[in-house]
Protein backbone atom coordinates (compact mmCIF):
# COMPACT_ATOMS: atom_id res chain seq x y z
CA UNK A 1 0.00 0.00 0.00
CA UNK A 2 1.61 3.26 -1.18
CA UNK A 3 1.21 6.41 0.88
CA UNK A 4 -0.45 9.45 -0.69
CA UNK A 5 0.61 12.08 1.83
CA UNK A 6 3.10 12.01 4.74
CA UNK A 7 2.05 12.39 8.37
CA UNK A 8 5.51 12.75 9.89
CA UNK A 9 7.71 10.32 11.80
CA UNK A 10 7.38 8.27 14.97
CA UNK A 11 10.73 7.29 16.54
CA UNK A 12 12.35 7.92 13.17
CA UNK A 13 9.84 5.75 11.26
CA UNK A 14 8.11 7.48 8.36
CA UNK A 15 4.31 7.52 8.72
CA UNK A 16 1.99 8.21 5.80
CA UNK A 17 -1.63 7.81 4.79
CA UNK A 18 -3.35 6.60 1.66
CA UNK A 19 -6.10 8.81 0.28
CA UNK A 20 -8.67 6.15 1.24
CA UNK A 21 -8.20 7.12 4.91
CA UNK A 22 -10.36 10.16 4.15
CA UNK A 23 -13.11 7.77 3.02
CA UNK A 24 -13.14 5.74 6.23
CA UNK A 25 -12.90 8.84 8.46
CA UNK A 26 -15.85 10.35 6.58
CA UNK A 27 -17.92 7.13 6.80
CA UNK A 28 -17.25 6.64 10.50
CA UNK A 29 -18.02 10.27 11.28
CA UNK A 30 -21.24 10.09 9.24
CA UNK A 31 -22.32 6.84 10.91
CA UNK A 32 -21.81 8.25 14.39
CA UNK A 33 -23.13 11.77 13.75
CA UNK A 34 -26.21 10.79 11.78
CA UNK A 35 -26.97 7.37 13.23
CA UNK A 36 -25.57 5.91 16.45
CA UNK A 37 -25.19 9.03 18.61
CA UNK A 38 -28.55 10.73 17.77
CA UNK A 39 -30.39 7.42 18.20
CA UNK A 40 -28.89 6.84 21.67
CA UNK A 41 -28.99 10.47 22.85
CA UNK A 42 -31.57 12.61 21.01
CA UNK A 43 -31.95 16.31 21.60
CA UNK A 44 -28.35 17.50 21.20
CA UNK A 45 -27.16 19.99 18.61
CA UNK A 46 -25.90 18.89 15.19
CA UNK A 47 -22.51 20.41 16.05
CA UNK A 48 -22.19 18.15 19.10
CA UNK A 49 -22.98 15.03 17.08
CA UNK A 50 -20.61 15.90 14.24
CA UNK A 51 -17.83 17.09 16.55
CA UNK A 52 -17.87 13.93 18.67
CA UNK A 53 -18.25 11.74 15.59
CA UNK A 54 -15.15 13.28 14.03
CA UNK A 55 -13.20 13.07 17.29
CA UNK A 56 -14.10 9.38 17.69
CA UNK A 57 -13.07 8.54 14.12
CA UNK A 58 -9.72 10.32 14.56
CA UNK A 59 -9.15 8.50 17.87
CA UNK A 60 -9.85 5.20 16.15
CA UNK A 61 -7.32 5.96 13.39
CA UNK A 62 -4.84 6.89 16.12
CA UNK A 63 -5.47 3.44 17.62
CA UNK A 64 -4.70 1.85 14.25
CA UNK A 65 -1.49 3.84 14.09
CA UNK A 66 -0.53 2.67 17.60
CA UNK A 67 -1.21 -0.92 16.51
CA UNK A 68 1.18 -0.62 13.56
CA UNK A 69 3.75 1.36 15.55
CA UNK A 70 3.86 -1.52 18.05
CA UNK A 71 4.67 -3.96 15.21
CA UNK A 72 7.39 -1.60 14.00
CA UNK A 73 8.93 -1.01 17.44
CA UNK A 74 9.12 -4.72 18.28
CA UNK A 75 10.46 -5.48 14.80
CA UNK A 76 13.31 -3.05 15.35
CA UNK A 77 14.11 -4.58 18.73
CA UNK A 78 14.38 -7.94 16.98
CA UNK A 79 16.79 -6.70 14.33
CA UNK A 80 14.25 -6.13 11.53
CA UNK A 81 14.44 -2.80 9.71
CA UNK A 82 11.22 -0.84 9.21
CA UNK A 83 10.64 1.17 6.03
CA UNK A 84 7.50 2.94 7.16
CA UNK A 85 3.87 2.79 8.24
CA UNK A 86 0.92 3.54 5.97
CA UNK A 87 -2.71 3.96 7.05
CA UNK A 88 -5.46 3.19 4.55
CA UNK A 89 -9.20 2.58 4.34
CA UNK A 90 -9.17 -0.97 5.72
CA UNK A 91 -6.48 -0.58 8.35
CA UNK A 92 -2.73 -0.09 8.36
CA UNK A 93 0.50 -1.59 7.06
CA UNK A 94 3.89 -1.65 8.78
CA UNK A 95 6.40 -2.23 5.97
CA UNK A 96 9.35 -4.32 7.14
CA UNK A 97 12.42 -4.44 4.91
CA UNK A 98 13.53 -7.90 6.03
CA UNK A 99 12.13 -11.02 7.60
CA UNK A 100 12.12 -12.26 11.16
CA UNK A 101 15.08 -14.57 11.63
CA UNK A 102 13.47 -16.92 14.12
CA UNK A 103 9.95 -18.15 14.98
CA UNK A 104 10.27 -16.42 18.35
CA UNK A 105 11.01 -13.05 16.73
CA UNK A 106 8.03 -13.44 14.40
CA UNK A 107 5.83 -14.37 17.35
CA UNK A 108 6.81 -11.21 19.23
CA UNK A 109 6.41 -8.93 16.21
CA UNK A 110 3.00 -10.34 15.28
CA UNK A 111 1.65 -10.36 18.82
CA UNK A 112 2.57 -6.74 19.54
CA UNK A 113 -0.26 -5.30 17.44
CA UNK A 114 -3.30 -7.10 18.90
CA UNK A 115 -1.86 -6.72 22.40
CA UNK A 116 -1.55 -2.95 21.90
CA UNK A 117 -5.11 -2.66 20.56
CA UNK A 118 -6.45 -4.72 23.46
CA UNK A 119 -4.65 -2.58 26.04
CA UNK A 120 -5.83 0.63 24.36
CA UNK A 121 -9.40 -0.64 24.28
CA UNK A 122 -9.24 -1.50 27.98
CA UNK A 123 -7.77 1.88 28.93
CA UNK A 124 -10.38 3.84 26.94
CA UNK A 125 -13.16 1.69 28.43
CA UNK A 126 -11.81 2.38 31.92
CA UNK A 127 -11.74 6.10 31.14
CA UNK A 128 -15.36 5.99 29.96
CA UNK A 129 -16.43 4.18 33.15
CA UNK A 130 -14.59 6.72 35.30
CA UNK A 131 -16.18 9.66 33.49
CA UNK A 132 -19.59 8.04 33.91
CA UNK A 133 -19.39 8.82 37.61
CA UNK A 134 -18.65 12.49 36.96
CA UNK A 135 -20.87 15.26 35.59
CA UNK A 136 -19.84 14.56 31.99
CA UNK A 137 -22.19 14.39 29.01
CA UNK A 138 -23.45 10.87 28.34
CA UNK A 139 -23.03 11.65 24.63
CA UNK A 140 -19.25 12.05 25.04
CA UNK A 141 -19.04 8.93 27.22
CA UNK A 142 -20.82 6.88 24.55
CA UNK A 143 -18.41 8.17 21.90
CA UNK A 144 -15.52 6.98 24.08
CA UNK A 145 -17.28 3.66 24.58
CA UNK A 146 -17.46 3.23 20.81
CA UNK A 147 -13.72 3.90 20.48
CA UNK A 148 -13.00 1.33 23.22
CA UNK A 149 -15.23 -1.27 21.58
CA UNK A 150 -13.59 -0.76 18.16
CA UNK A 151 -10.10 -1.23 19.60
CA UNK A 152 -11.13 -4.40 21.40
CA UNK A 153 -12.84 -5.65 18.24
CA UNK A 154 -9.70 -4.84 16.25
CA UNK A 155 -7.60 -6.90 18.67
CA UNK A 156 -9.98 -9.86 18.49
CA UNK A 157 -10.45 -9.69 14.73
CA UNK A 158 -6.72 -9.57 14.05
CA UNK A 159 -6.10 -12.55 16.32
CA UNK A 160 -7.89 -14.83 13.83
CA UNK A 161 -5.36 -17.52 12.78
CA UNK A 162 -5.26 -16.86 9.04
CA UNK A 163 -3.22 -14.75 6.64
CA UNK A 164 -2.99 -11.72 6.47
CA UNK A 165 -4.15 -11.24 10.07
CA UNK A 166 -1.71 -10.99 12.94
CA UNK A 167 -3.16 -14.27 14.16
CA UNK A 168 -2.01 -15.77 10.87
CA UNK A 169 1.53 -14.57 11.64
CA UNK A 170 1.28 -16.13 15.10
CA UNK A 171 0.11 -19.42 13.58
CA UNK A 172 2.90 -19.16 11.00
CA UNK A 173 5.48 -18.72 13.77
CA UNK A 174 4.12 -21.76 15.63
CA UNK A 175 4.07 -23.98 12.53
CA UNK A 176 7.54 -22.82 11.53
CA UNK A 177 8.84 -23.67 15.01
CA UNK A 178 7.01 -27.01 15.08
CA UNK A 179 7.93 -28.26 11.62
CA UNK A 180 11.09 -26.31 10.80
CA UNK A 181 9.55 -25.69 7.35
CA UNK A 182 8.78 -22.03 6.70
CA UNK A 183 7.29 -22.57 3.24
CA UNK A 184 4.89 -25.21 4.53
CA UNK A 185 3.82 -22.87 7.34
CA UNK A 186 3.17 -20.10 4.82
CA UNK A 187 1.10 -22.41 2.60
CA UNK A 188 -1.05 -23.45 5.57
CA UNK A 189 -1.75 -19.92 6.82
CA UNK A 190 -2.42 -18.68 3.26
CA UNK A 191 -4.95 -21.48 2.73
CA UNK A 192 -6.65 -20.56 6.01
CA UNK A 193 -6.77 -16.91 4.89
CA UNK A 194 -8.39 -17.81 1.58
CA UNK A 195 -10.98 -20.02 3.30
CA UNK A 196 -11.87 -17.30 5.80
CA UNK A 197 -12.07 -14.69 3.05
CA UNK A 198 -14.46 -16.81 0.99
CA UNK A 199 -16.56 -17.44 4.10
CA UNK A 200 -16.88 -13.71 4.78
CA UNK A 201 -17.73 -13.04 1.13
CA UNK A 202 -20.42 -15.75 1.19
CA UNK A 203 -21.92 -14.41 4.41
CA UNK A 204 -21.93 -10.91 2.95
CA UNK A 205 -23.62 -12.10 -0.24
CA UNK A 206 -26.29 -13.90 1.79
CA UNK A 207 -26.73 -10.74 3.84
CA UNK A 208 -27.31 -8.69 0.70
CA UNK A 209 -29.87 -11.24 -0.52
CA UNK A 210 -31.66 -11.03 2.84
CA UNK A 211 -31.74 -7.24 2.85
CA UNK A 212 -28.67 -6.39 4.94
CA UNK A 213 -27.65 -3.79 2.36
CA UNK A 214 -24.41 -1.91 2.98
CA UNK A 215 -23.20 -4.15 5.81
CA UNK A 216 -23.45 -7.18 3.52
CA UNK A 217 -21.53 -5.43 0.76
CA UNK A 218 -18.88 -4.45 3.29
CA UNK A 219 -18.38 -8.11 4.24
CA UNK A 220 -18.10 -9.07 0.57
CA UNK A 221 -15.42 -6.42 0.05
CA UNK A 222 -13.41 -7.49 3.10
CA UNK A 223 -13.69 -11.15 2.12
CA UNK A 224 -12.48 -10.46 -1.41
CA UNK A 225 -9.53 -8.43 -0.11
CA UNK A 226 -8.57 -11.24 2.28
CA UNK A 227 -8.69 -13.84 -0.50
CA UNK A 228 -6.53 -11.61 -2.69
CA UNK A 229 -3.99 -10.93 0.06
CA UNK A 230 -3.73 -14.58 1.12
CA UNK A 231 -3.33 -15.76 -2.47
CA UNK A 232 -0.62 -13.18 -3.16
CA UNK A 233 1.26 -14.16 0.00
CA UNK A 234 1.22 -17.83 -0.90
CA UNK A 235 2.45 -17.08 -4.42
CA UNK A 236 5.20 -14.83 -3.12
CA UNK A 237 6.47 -17.53 -0.77
CA UNK A 238 6.82 -19.84 -3.77
CA UNK A 239 8.67 -17.17 -5.72
CA UNK A 240 11.09 -16.64 -2.88
CA UNK A 241 11.73 -20.37 -2.66
CA UNK A 242 12.65 -20.34 -6.37
CA UNK A 243 15.04 -17.43 -5.77
CA UNK A 244 16.74 -19.06 -2.79
CA UNK A 245 20.51 -18.78 -3.22
CA UNK A 246 20.22 -16.14 -5.97
CA UNK A 247 22.00 -12.85 -5.28
CA UNK A 248 20.92 -9.40 -6.41
CA UNK A 249 23.91 -9.20 -8.77
CA UNK A 250 22.43 -12.11 -10.76
CA UNK A 251 19.12 -10.37 -11.46
CA UNK A 252 20.04 -6.67 -11.65
CA UNK A 253 20.54 -4.58 -14.76
CA UNK A 254 24.22 -3.57 -14.44
CA UNK A 255 25.67 -0.13 -15.19
CA UNK A 256 22.32 1.63 -15.72
CA UNK A 257 22.05 4.87 -17.64
CA UNK A 258 22.09 7.81 -15.21
CA UNK A 259 21.35 11.52 -15.35
CA UNK A 260 23.08 14.37 -13.46
CA UNK A 261 20.99 16.07 -10.81
CA UNK A 262 21.79 19.47 -12.31
CA UNK A 263 20.20 18.60 -15.66
CA UNK A 264 16.90 20.26 -16.45
CA UNK A 265 13.82 18.27 -17.36
CA UNK A 266 13.96 19.85 -20.82
CA UNK A 267 17.59 18.76 -21.32
CA UNK A 268 16.70 15.21 -20.33
CA UNK A 269 13.74 15.15 -22.69
CA UNK A 270 15.81 16.38 -25.65
CA UNK A 271 18.98 14.36 -25.14
CA UNK A 272 17.90 11.07 -23.61
CA UNK A 273 18.45 7.90 -25.65
CA UNK A 274 15.10 6.41 -24.71
CA UNK A 275 15.70 3.33 -26.82
CA UNK A 276 18.44 2.30 -24.39
CA UNK A 277 16.28 2.65 -21.27
CA UNK A 278 15.36 -0.65 -19.61
CA UNK A 279 13.21 0.88 -16.88
CA UNK A 280 10.66 3.63 -16.39
CA UNK A 281 12.90 5.32 -13.80
CA UNK A 282 16.34 6.86 -14.08
CA UNK A 283 19.02 7.00 -11.36
CA UNK A 284 20.07 10.58 -10.57
CA UNK A 285 23.72 11.21 -9.67
CA UNK A 286 26.01 14.08 -8.70
CA UNK A 287 29.07 15.14 -10.68
CA UNK A 288 31.16 12.39 -9.05
CA UNK A 289 28.70 9.70 -10.11
CA UNK A 290 27.31 9.10 -6.62
CA UNK A 291 23.63 8.13 -6.59
CA UNK A 292 21.32 10.81 -5.17
CA UNK A 293 17.92 9.31 -5.96
CA UNK A 294 15.51 8.27 -8.69
CA UNK A 295 13.37 10.16 -11.17
CA UNK A 296 10.49 8.51 -13.00
CA UNK A 297 8.75 9.19 -16.27
CA UNK A 298 5.64 9.92 -14.23
CA UNK A 299 7.41 12.65 -12.25
CA UNK A 300 8.75 14.20 -15.44
CA UNK A 301 5.32 14.15 -17.04
CA UNK A 302 3.88 16.12 -14.11
CA UNK A 303 6.16 19.09 -14.75
CA UNK A 304 4.31 21.72 -16.85
CA UNK A 305 5.84 22.33 -20.28
CA UNK A 306 6.67 25.96 -19.50
CA UNK A 307 8.55 24.98 -16.31
CA UNK A 308 10.71 22.22 -17.80
CA UNK A 309 13.68 24.39 -18.89
CA UNK A 310 14.24 25.70 -15.32
CA UNK A 311 13.23 22.59 -13.33
CA UNK A 312 16.15 20.33 -12.50
CA UNK A 313 16.04 16.61 -11.79
CA UNK A 314 17.13 17.37 -8.22
CA UNK A 315 13.90 19.35 -7.79
CA UNK A 316 11.61 16.46 -8.65
CA UNK A 317 13.56 13.28 -7.90
CA UNK A 318 12.77 10.84 -5.11
CA UNK A 319 15.78 11.28 -2.77
CA UNK A 320 18.06 8.41 -1.88
CA UNK A 321 16.74 8.31 1.69
CA UNK A 322 13.30 7.38 0.32
CA UNK A 323 14.62 4.97 -2.32
CA UNK A 324 15.30 1.27 -1.82
CA UNK A 325 19.04 0.59 -1.89
CA UNK A 326 20.64 -2.85 -1.70
CA UNK A 327 24.06 -4.43 -1.90
CA UNK A 328 24.75 -6.66 -4.89
CA UNK A 329 25.42 -9.65 -2.63
CA UNK A 330 22.06 -9.52 -0.81
CA UNK A 331 19.49 -12.30 -1.51
CA UNK A 332 17.20 -11.41 -4.41
CA UNK A 333 14.26 -13.09 -2.68
CA UNK A 334 14.44 -10.66 0.24
CA UNK A 335 14.20 -7.73 -2.18
CA UNK A 336 10.95 -8.83 -3.84
CA UNK A 337 8.43 -7.73 -1.15
CA UNK A 338 10.28 -4.43 -0.69
CA UNK A 339 9.92 -3.64 -4.39
CA UNK A 340 6.23 -4.43 -4.40
CA UNK A 341 5.47 -2.00 -1.57
CA UNK A 342 7.81 0.82 -2.60
CA UNK A 343 6.72 4.00 -4.34
CA UNK A 344 8.80 3.58 -7.52
CA UNK A 345 9.09 -0.24 -7.44
CA UNK A 346 12.80 -0.03 -8.25
CA UNK A 347 15.93 -0.52 -6.17
CA UNK A 348 19.38 0.95 -6.66
CA UNK A 349 22.22 -1.54 -6.25
CA UNK A 350 25.28 -0.10 -4.52
CA UNK A 351 28.77 -1.46 -4.08
CA UNK A 352 29.07 -2.11 -0.31
CA UNK A 353 32.73 -1.07 -0.31
CA UNK A 354 32.62 2.17 -2.30
CA UNK A 355 28.92 3.03 -2.20
CA UNK A 356 28.97 3.55 -5.98
CA UNK A 357 25.98 2.72 -8.14
CA UNK A 358 26.48 -0.60 -9.94
CA UNK A 359 22.97 -1.59 -11.02
CA UNK A 360 19.22 -1.24 -10.79
CA UNK A 361 16.50 -3.82 -10.10
CA UNK A 362 12.80 -3.78 -11.00
CA UNK A 363 10.11 -6.45 -10.42
CA UNK A 364 10.46 -7.31 -14.13
CA UNK A 365 14.12 -8.24 -13.57
CA UNK A 366 13.15 -10.64 -10.79
CA UNK A 367 10.27 -12.12 -12.81
CA UNK A 368 12.68 -12.75 -15.67
CA UNK A 369 15.04 -14.58 -13.31
CA UNK A 370 12.17 -16.64 -11.88
CA UNK A 371 11.08 -17.62 -15.40
CA UNK A 372 14.55 -18.92 -16.27
CA UNK A 373 15.01 -20.68 -12.92
CA UNK A 374 11.59 -22.33 -13.21
CA UNK A 375 12.40 -23.53 -16.72
CA UNK A 376 15.78 -24.85 -15.58
CA UNK A 377 14.33 -26.81 -12.65
CA UNK A 378 11.19 -28.01 -14.40
CA UNK A 379 8.80 -26.13 -12.15
CA UNK A 380 10.88 -23.91 -9.94
CA UNK A 381 10.46 -25.21 -6.43
CA UNK A 382 11.97 -28.67 -6.84
CA UNK A 383 15.27 -29.31 -5.10
CA UNK A 384 17.87 -31.97 -5.93
CA UNK A 385 16.97 -34.03 -2.88
CA UNK A 386 14.71 -34.11 0.15
CA UNK A 387 17.14 -32.22 2.36
CA UNK A 388 17.43 -29.50 -0.24
CA UNK A 389 13.69 -29.10 -0.23
CA UNK A 390 13.62 -28.90 3.56
CA UNK A 391 16.37 -26.30 3.65
CA UNK A 392 14.67 -24.27 0.95
CA UNK A 393 11.40 -24.43 2.84
CA UNK A 394 13.06 -23.22 6.03
CA UNK A 395 14.66 -20.22 4.43
CA UNK A 396 11.85 -19.03 2.14
CA UNK A 397 9.50 -16.43 3.51
CA UNK A 398 6.35 -14.52 2.72
CA UNK A 399 5.90 -10.75 2.56
CA UNK A 400 6.88 -9.34 5.94
CA UNK A 401 4.45 -6.44 5.80
CA UNK A 402 2.28 -6.47 8.90
CA UNK A 403 -1.22 -5.54 7.81
CA UNK A 404 -4.02 -4.58 10.18
CA UNK A 405 -7.41 -5.10 8.43
CA UNK A 406 -10.44 -3.44 9.94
Amino acid sequence: MKETFPLGRIAGIRVGAHWSVLVIVSLVTLTLARGLLPAAHPGHSAGAYWGLGLAASVMFMAGLLAHEAAHAAVARRNGVEVEGITLWMLGGVARLSSEARTPGAELRIAGAGPLTSGVLGGLVAALALWLDGLPVSALAIDALGWVAAMNLLLAAFNAFPATPFDGGRLLHAFLWWRTGDRLRATATTAAAGRAFGWLLALLGFLGVMLGAGLSGLWLVLIGWLLVTAATAEGQQAKLRSVLMGVAVRQVMTPDPITAPASSSVEDLRKGSPFGRFHHSVLPVTDNAGTALGLVSARQIDRVPLQDRPRTTLRDIMCPLAETITVSFDEPAGDLLPRLQTSRDRHALVLDPASGKLVGIVAPSDIRRAVTWLSAATGGGTAAPDGEGRRQRGRRSEDDRNYTTPR
